[in-house]
């Protein structure tokens, strides 16, 4: 008589080490990243199943939206392409900064210090959109901590905004099928949790696993998708490194709590540019779109103060005036000190160079230190001739007259380079009463002067540039 025996082989399950710092995976442990250089950073992690995707996959079918691809290789002439209107935030500064609005299937990930203001921001804007089901998932806040924070924005009564408060991410999808929204929030993606992972809340495996998940029922059903994220001590975005690659868009909230304004920056648009900013000002009912900011960046009367200089600056399509402050001392120590707050150090080495080099002023034994009013951070070329102009003035503590504004980008030779869309400087500074413009002399061909009613200063030279300042 034969016997049989059964022997059940379970599958072995999957183990990786993944560093906690960059997200770097080895099959091994390591002592050191060989990707960000930490130390004792890789962490075991198991491999998880695709059954999170799956649940995804099955809740964006239910509210499909758009036509799916077959699923098969398909030459570029066989694609249609149909143009969906993008979804209007109702909010100026933040359609700039998406390029014109969000996406239909994009999905948007909005970082931020703590406390900055990232969820009121995306409350209000919210509360504001008309005609739009939208689903805000909670997992940092109660509803009644909702409720209060919403009667403090001013807004018209809103019933299509449905507040969730849930961590789970397999619950998530099945109130998405009761709902059915036009928009999804997630406050934040670090609280989100799978079932499928035995990690905590905010880890990186479950960091991953849940912004894969939610990226799969953007790109099915055509719901566009806003996570917002937490940020390190290093000011980057906390969790792996993929959650930025994953994702269309990522915009950074930034500014000082101890200041009134706070900045939207782009930091990657696949739908549109890179280089736009949105300004806010923080009040007591919540942020205030800031449209012109010039105004507001160039409200104090500094005349007779010395290391002040005004530049005409382009961020994105956007011109605006900003105020550059310098001051130069005698070092009180060995080494003189070279400080700059929103502005490129490096930069400032350079100009401080140019100016020993070229213009023959002695800076070597001097503590220079530089400010961008307002606490905005500037990478606009044009800035140069600010600078120096600020820095000369600290130094032989002489006060630029009033009504003087510049424009310039300076080459080591100590020559004034053309800048681009000067037209939109120039005008921007006639518009807010300014008499008297620096520029470059290169940019006066093909410039229709007809109609400007304040006087050019064309230079050549950063030396002509201070002595039509300080004569």
């Amino acid at each position: 008589m034969r016997k049989f025996i059964f022997i059940s082989i379970m599958a072995k399950e999957k183990t990786a080490f993944v560093c906690d710092y960059c997200g770097q995976e080895s099959p091994k442990w390591v002592g050191k990243c060989p990707s960000c250089g930490k130390w004792n950073t890789f962490k075991e992690i198991k491999v998880v199943s695709d059954r999170g995707q799956a649940a995804a996959q099955g809740a964006a079918q239910a509210l499909s939206q758009v036509r799916q691809a077959e699923h098969r290789p398909m030459k570029l002439s066989e694609i249609e392409a149909h143009q969906l209107p993008r979804i209007d935030m109702c909010d100026e500064e933040l359609n700039r900064v998406l390029g014109g609005g969000m996406v239909p299937g994009s999905m948007v990930l909005l970082g931020g210090e703590p406390g900055i203001g990232k969820s009121t921001l995306t409350l209000q804007t919210i509360l504001r959109i008309p005609d739009k089901r939208i689903l805000y998932v909670s997992g940092e806040e109660s509803a009644q901590q909702l409720k209060m924070r919403a009667n403090r924005i001013p807004h018209e009564e809103n019933d299509r905004c449905f507040l969730l408060c849930e961590t789970s991410l397999e619950k998530i999808f099945s109130h998405l099928r009761d709902v059915q929204p036009d928009l999804m929030v997630v406050d934040s993606i670090q609280t989100i949790s799978t079932d499928e992972v035995e990690s905590s809340p905010g880890s990186m495996t479950q960091v991953r696993e849940c912004a894969a998940a939610l990226l799969r029922f953007a790109k099915t059903s055509g719901i566009p998708v806003l996570l917002i994220g937490h940020i390190n001590k290093e000011g980057t975005l906390a969790g792996p490194k993929v959650l930025e690659h994953i994702v269309d868009t990522v915009i950074q909230f930034e500014g000082d709590q101890h200041h009134l304004y706070r900045i939207l920056r782009s930091i990657k648009n696949r739908f549109g540019s890179t280089s736009e900013l949105g300004i806010y000002e923080m009040q007591q009912t919540g942020l205030r779109q800031v449209n012109n900011p010039s105004e507001l960046l160039l409200t104090q009367d500094h005349e007779g103060l010395s290391g002040i200089a005004i530049s005409a600056a382009i961020e994105g399509m956007r011109p605006f005036l900003l105020e550059t402050q310098a001051l130069v001392s005698t070092a009180a120590y060995g080494t003189p000190q070279r400080s700059a707050t929103g502005f490129d150090q490096r930069r400032l080495n350079m100009l401080l160079a140019v100016l020993e080099k070229r213009v023959g002023f002695k800076l070597i034994q001097k503590d220079v230190f530089i400010n961008i009013a307002g606490g905005l951070r500037v990478t606009d070329l044009a800035m140069d001739l600010s600078v120096i102009a600020a820095v000369l003035s600290s130094n032989v503590d002489t006060a630029i007259e009033p009504g003087w504004c510049m424009a310039g980008e300076v080459g080591l030779s100590g020559e004034v380079r053309p800048v681009n869309r000067i037209e939109q400087r120039i005008a921007e500074a006639e518009k807010l009463g300014f008499s008297h413009f620096i520029l470059p002399k290169n940019n006066l061909q093909g410039l229709n002067t007809s109609h400007l009613h304040i006087n050019l200063h064309p230079v050549r030279k950063v030396e002509e540039a201070l002595r039509a300042l300080f004569g």
